[in-house]
């Protein structure tokens, strides 16, 4: 079979190792130029939450381990005060499970040079794709670099689109009858800033930090060099309204993370603050157009980055669809409308979750509320950890459907609720009597 791939990325090198693997001839066709030659983009560099999802996918191909030679792992969040109090949260308090960091960029590059390996996997950068034809399973292009160059087609077995949130080949599916399509921007930006090397040593290892302060937050995660890429989340009027006011910027960092303006430097803020950019959450479906064409990651299921799982979701996608290609007794076609049913119900489940954490994030876990359904949580994780295992661990640390995992908090909610209850009946009942009995002796 001959797969064309639209999309170099993180999902579309990846699912080129799993057809690669299987012996398919395959074509990925990129607008950038190959990653591996050029410098890092300011601003699109937001490190990544490897877990066990993504974990689990790279290990079908033997690139987990690559991979995680480079990933830092982080066990807990470090939850800054204004004050410059500090508190570690630990991701997995039973069994010390954690998640790893790892670069955009460096993660592309060692997965595509994974896929150039196979000999039947061959890259095309500098190609831009300008339409789709699904009946004859073509695609079209041009040289990214010259508009006015000649169209070019090229023909295959399936279509992969795995290009990112403004998918080309989900334009094209969104002309098909019964697609259906949502795209919500959320009212906050993000603008990456950075710690550098020398001030590493301020700063405790192997945790993702995060300065939550209710309308934004500040997070930090470790990088390979011994810096640290910071992202400000906040909204984007705020952002507006300090935009080219020097003395107005530093004035919102020491008010509100006076330690990260000494890690970051006043400079080094004020210069890094400059437009930010959005968040968007997209769904859709179906995914498939028959047997000719299927979505992946961002292009099926963009969120917002505040569970940690959207490479992680994009990287399960092609093991899923990997095993359900290569299933006995099923076609092609069959395959692809079973992977967008299972795909889309669980994708739709986790990007309804990562826009709740980030009100998580930046405001609920400095709550006492929080905290103590949090320790509660993993009181009864330790002494039932295979019947109950907290949303965050089934989400981070297991493969279990995120549409299962929501289905089990909202089970699990039903049953503390109606402990509640009965503890409050059975605390009130013996009060009553008492009362009754002190009234019939007057």
């Amino acid at each position: 079979m001959k797969v064309l791939i639209v999309g170099g990325g993180l999902v579309g090198s990846l699912c080129a190792c799993y057809f690669g693997l299987r012996g398919h001839e395959v074509h990925i066709y990129d607008f950038r130029n190959d990653p591996r030659t050029e410098k890092l983009s300011k601003g699109r560099s937001i490190n990544l939450a490897l877990s066990t999802r993504g974990i689990e996918a790279l290990s079908r191909v033997g690139v987990e381990g690559v991979i995680l030679e480079h990933g830092i792992p982080m066990k807990g969040r470090m939850i800054h005060s204004k004050s410059g109090e500090k508190k570690s949260i630990p991701y997995d308090p039973v069994y010390k499970k954690c998640i790893y960091s790892v670069g955009r960029k460096h993660l592309n590059e060692l997965l595509i040079t994974e896929a150039e390996k196979y000999q039947n996997v061959h890259l095309h950068f500098n190609h831009k794709i300008t339409s789709v034809n699904f009946e004859e399973k073509k695609i079209f292009f041009k040289s990214a670099d010259n508009n006015n160059s000649e169209l070019k087609e090229d023909k295959g077995d399936l279509i992969v689109g795995a290009d990112g949130a403004f998918s080309i080949v989900r334009r094209e599916m969104m002309k098909q009858p019964m697609f259906n399509f949502s795209q919500t921007y959320i009212e906050h930006g993000y603008r990456e800033l950075t710690i550098p090397p020398a001030n590493n040593f301020k700063m405790e290892s192997n945790h993702l930090h995060i300065w939550p302060r209710g309308e934004f937050m500040l997070i930090a995660l470790p990088n390979q060099d011994d810096s640290w890429t910071v992202t400000l989340f906040m909204p984007l009027v705020k952002f507006d309204e300090l935009q080219g006011k020097e003395h107005a910027i530093k004035s919102f960092f020491q008010q509100n993370f006076p330690d990260a303006l000494q890690l970051i430097g006043d400079s080094k803020v004020i210069e890094d603050f400059s437009k930010p950019s959005h968040l968007v959450s997209i769904k859709c479906t179906k995914y498939n157009v028959g047997n000719k064409a299927v979505i992946l990651g961002d292009s099926a299921h963009a969120m917002v980055p505040f569970y940690g799982q959207g490479m992680n979701a994009g990287f399960e996608d092609c093991r899923i669809l990997d095993e359900f290609i290569h299933s006995e007794g099923l076609d092609l076609e069959e395959a692809l409308e079973l992977f967008s049913i299972t795909r889309a119900k669980n994708a739709e489940a986790i990007c309804n979750l990562s826009m709740y954490n980030y009100s998580e994030m930046r405001q609920l876990v400095t709550q006492t509320s929080y905290i103590l359904r949090k320790k509660l949580d993993n009181i009864l994780y330790w002494l039932f950890s295979s019947k109950w295992i907290p949303l965050y661990q089934s989400i981070t640390f297991t493969n279990i459907p995120y549409s299962e995992c929501l289905q089990n908090r909202k089970r699990q909610n039903v049953i503390l609720r109606n402990v509640f209850y009965v503890l409050l009946c059975a605390s009130v009942t013996p009060i009553s009597w008492y009362i009754f009995r002190w009234k019939q002796s007057l």
